[in-house]
C-alpha cells in the first residue's frame, strides 16, 4: 500500500475502468475510512449506500448525468448526508476524500460524481426526502499505464503565502 503523501501526490479522477473484482474487504476498508473522518460536533451527518449489483449500476447511469461510466465500476459508493447538521456538506466531503483515498491507496480509482439526477436517484434508492445526495463514487480498478507519474499543479509560488496574502513565500 502506497504511504498517505504518495496517495495524495499521485491521485487522479479516473473515468475509464477494467473488469476486475475488488475484495469484499477492500470494499468494506473503503467504507470504513469513511465512516472514521473527523466531523463537527462529532455529528457523523453521513450514510453511505454500497451498490455492488451490475443490474442496478448500469441502471443508475440515466441518474449520474457526468458519470455515464458509473456501469464499468466494480462498486459505488452514495452518500447521503443530512442537512440538519450544519455542516454536513464539509464534513460528508471529509468522509470522501477518505475513501478516495484509501481506494487509491488499493490502485482503485474513482471519481467525485456532480452532476445528478438527484430527485429520481433518491427515488430509486429508496432515500428518505429529508436528506441529501452528496455525491456516487464509482470505484474500481484502472490501466495504470493512463497515469503520469506527474500531474499539473500550480506552483508554491502560485498558491502559498506567508501570514498575508500577496506575501509570497
Amino acid at each position: 500500500m502506497m504511504e498517505v503523501f504518495e496517495c495524495v501526490s499521485t491521485l487522479s479522477s479516473i473515468r475509464n475502468y477494467i473488469k476486475k473484482e475488488v475484495p469484499d474487504e477492500v470494499m468494506m476498508e473503503v467504507l470504513e475510512a469513511g465512516r472514521l473522518a473527523p466531523s463537527a460536533h462529532n455529528d457523523q451527518p453521513w450514510q453511505f449506500i454500497l451498490v455492488k449489483d451490475k443490474a442496478r449500476l448500469s441502471e443508475m447511469e440515466k441518474y449520474c448525468i457526468s458519470g455515464r461510466f458509473i456501469s464499468q465500476v466494480d462498486f459505488a459508493v452514495v452518500v447521503v448526508t443530512d442537512p440538519s447538521s450544519k455542516w454536513h456538506e464539509i464534513d460528508g466531503t471529509r468522509a470522501v476524500q477518505n475513501m478516495v483515498l484509501t481506494a487509491w491507496s488499493h490502485k482503485l480509482g474513482s471519481c467525485w460524481i456532480g452532476r445528478l439526477d438527484t430527485k429520481g436517484l433518491m427515488e430509486y434508492l429508496n432515500i428518505p426526502g429529508d436528506l441529501n445526495i452528496l455525491t456516487v463514487l464509482p470505484f474500481g480498478h484502472f490501466d495504470e499505464r493512463l497515469i503520469g507519474s506527474v500531474k499539473y499543479r500550480k506552483g508554491p509560488d502560485d498558491v502559498f503565502h506567508l501570514d498575508t496574502y500577496g506575501n509570497k513565500m
